[in-house]
C-alpha cells in the first residue's frame, strides 16, 4: 500500500460576500497517495479550484477555511503559520494555474521569474540558480532555453507560455503538483504535448499529480482515480477505469454521457439545469433538483459518503435502486 501523502477530511471553504456565504466547498474529504495520478473533476462552480488553493492556503478573500483537516506528510497545514506555508508552497506543493497570460509577471524576463522561484527556496548563488533556470525550461521542452530565458511572457505563444509556467512549478521539484486545467485556450496538440510532458515529468520526478479538469477524456488519459465534485460536495470515488465502467452517482452517468468521443458514436446528452446558487444550495442532496432518479428522501436527507466496495465511494440516497450507464475509459 502506497503512503498517504495528502489527506483532505471535511474541508469547508467559504466566501463572505455581500450577498450572502458561498458555501464554495462545503465538507470534501479524499486522500492522495504518494506518486499518484488523481483527477478532480465536476462543471465549473463544483469546488474543484477553490480545494486547491484551500490546500496552498491562497483562497483570496473575502473566502475563509471555516472548517476541516488538510493534512500533507502527517503534517496538518492549517496549523501552519504563514510563514511556515511559504516554505511549502513552491518547494513541496505547486501549483499551475488556468492561464498562464495571468500567472506570468509581464514586466520580468521568464529566466528572472524562474530564478526567483528557486533561490526563494534554495541555498544557491545566482549562477547556479542561472543553470537549474536553463536546465528546467530544457526539460519542459522550450528551445534555445537559453537565449528565450531572457525574452518576456508576451513574446511566447500560449503553449510555450504554458510550458514555462510549468517550468515554473516544477522548478524546487515539488512532491505534489495541482494542475488546474493546465491545456485551456491551447489547440489540440499543443495539449497533447504538455499532457504528455506532466505524465513524464511525474514519472521522473516522482510526483504526485492532482489534474483538476471537467474534461473527461483528459481525465481518462492522465488519472488512476477520481474524485466526482458537485457544488462543492464529493459524488463519487473510484478507480479511473471503475468510474469509467461502473458509474454509482447519476452525475457521474450525466458527465460521462457529455463526453464527446472519437473512438465512439454517441448522442451526447446534455445535463439539465445549472449548478445550483451556493450561498442558497438546494436540501438534501445538492444534485437532486437535475436528477433523473430523486426521490423525496434525497430532498430532504444529506446522502453520507460510503464505501460500497473496496476504493469505491458514493454519496446516493439511490444508489442500489438504480442501474446507470458507464462508458469504456479507452
Amino acid at each position: 500500500m502506497a503512503e498517504t501523502l495528502l489527506n483532505i477530511e471535511g474541508l469547508k471553504t467559504h466566501f463572505f460576500t455581500e450577498a450572502g456565504i458561498v458555501k464554495a466547498v462545503d465538507g470534501i474529504s479524499f486522500n492522495l497517495k504518494k506518486g499518484e495520478s488523481l483527477g478532480l473533476v465536476g462543471e465549473s462552480g463544483s469546488g474543484k479550484t477553490v480545494t486547491a488553493l484551500s490546500v496552498l492556503r491562497i483562497v483570496p478573500k473575502p473566502g475563509k477555511i471555516t472548517d476541516g483537516k488538510i493534512e500533507f506528510n502527517d503534517e496538518n497545514l492549517l496549523k501552519k503559520t504563514e510563514k511556515e506555508m511559504q516554505k511549502i508552497r513552491g518547494s513541496k506543493i505547486a501549483i499551475i494555474f488556468q492561464d498562464p497570460s495571468s500567472s506570468l509577471n509581464p514586466v520580468y524576463t521568464v529566466g528572472t521569474q524562474l530564478r526567483d522561484v528557486i533561490m526563494a527556496h534554495q541555498t544557491v548563488s545566482k549562477t547556479e540558480a542561472r543553470k537549474k533556470t536553463i536546465e528546467i525550461l530544457e526539460v519542459v521542452g522550450l528551445p534555445d532555453a537559453e537565449t528565450r530565458m531572457r525574452e518576456y511572457p508576451h513574446q511566447f505563444s500560449g503553449g510555450m507560455k504554458q510550458r514555462v509556467a510549468i517550468a515554473r512549478a516544477l522548478a524546487c521539484e515539488p512532491t505534489l503538483l495541482f494542475a488546474d486545467e493546465p491545456t485551456t485556450n491551447l489547440d489540440v496538440t499543443i495539449q497533447a504535448q504538455v499532457l504528455n510532458l506532466l505524465n513524464d515529468l511525474k514519472k521522473k520526478l516522482g510526483m504526485s499529480l492532482v489534474m483538476i479538469t471537467h474534461d473527461m477524456g483528459i481525465i481518462a488519459e492522465m488519472t488512476t482515480r477520481i474524485v466526482v465534485l458537485y457544488a462543492g460536495r464529493v459524488c463519487e470515488i473510484a478507480e479511473t477505469h471503475d468510474l469509467f465502467e461502473r458509474p454509482r452517482h447519476p452525475y457521474t452517468e450525466a458527465l460521462l454521457a457529455a463526453v464527446p468521443r472519437l473512438d465512439m458514436r454517441k448522442t451526447l446528452r446534455v445535463i439539465p439545469g445549472n449548478i445550483p446558487n451556493l450561498i442558497e444550495p438546494p436540501s438534501g442532496c445538492r444534485f437532486h433538483p437535475r436528477c433523473n432518479y430523486a426521490k423525496q428522501t434525497c430532498k430532504e436527507d444529506i446522502p453520507v459518503l460510503e464505501e460500497i466496495e473496496s476504493g469505491h465511494f458514493v454519496a446516493c440516497h439511490e444508489w442500489q435502486n438504480i442501474t446507470l450507464k458507464g462508458e469504456r475509459s479507452h
